[in-house]
């Protein structure tokens, strides 16, 4: 008995939480949606205006990968669309010819400006913060 309990509540504790995140995510949506963003976009923008100096502000696609949650082709016809907007830059790895660098253009860096204050209030809404 005990033991369903526990299991009903970390149920319903699982669903809070997939419920957040779709209320979070469509909250941002809305948000972006008028500078042709959506959150996935945002959050590759992100990662890359926050990449740390030392590494030239580029990140690898893989290391992208991990931290946004999306499948690679997903991510890669993200980067691809993010690029044909002139957002980013992609280039070779000189070490590595298999590894992609994605890189923050001026025009990305712009506009990651211009919204982060609408993702941060989106944020702030969705999460009751």
């Amino acid at each position: 008995m005990a033991g369903e309990t526990a299991g009903i509540r970390l149920e319903e504790r699982w669903r809070e939480i997939l419920s957040v995140h779709a209320r979070t995510l469509g909250e941002i949506d809305r948000a972006l949606h008028p500078h042709g963003l959506g959150a996935s976009d945002f959050e590759v923008l992100d990662l890359l205006a926050t990449a740390p100096p030392e590494e030239g502000g580029q990140c690898r696609v893989q290391d992208l990968g991990g931290r946004v949650h999306l499948s690679q082709s997903a991510l890669s016809r993200l980067i691809a669309r993010l690029e044909k907007d002139g957002l980013v830059l992609r280039s070779l790895c000189r070490e590595d010819r298999r590894g992609v660098y994605v890189t923050l253009t001026r025009k990305g860096c712009d506009l990651h400006a211009e919204v982060l204050p609408l993702q941060r209030a989106a944020l702030a809404r969705a999460l009751g913060e």
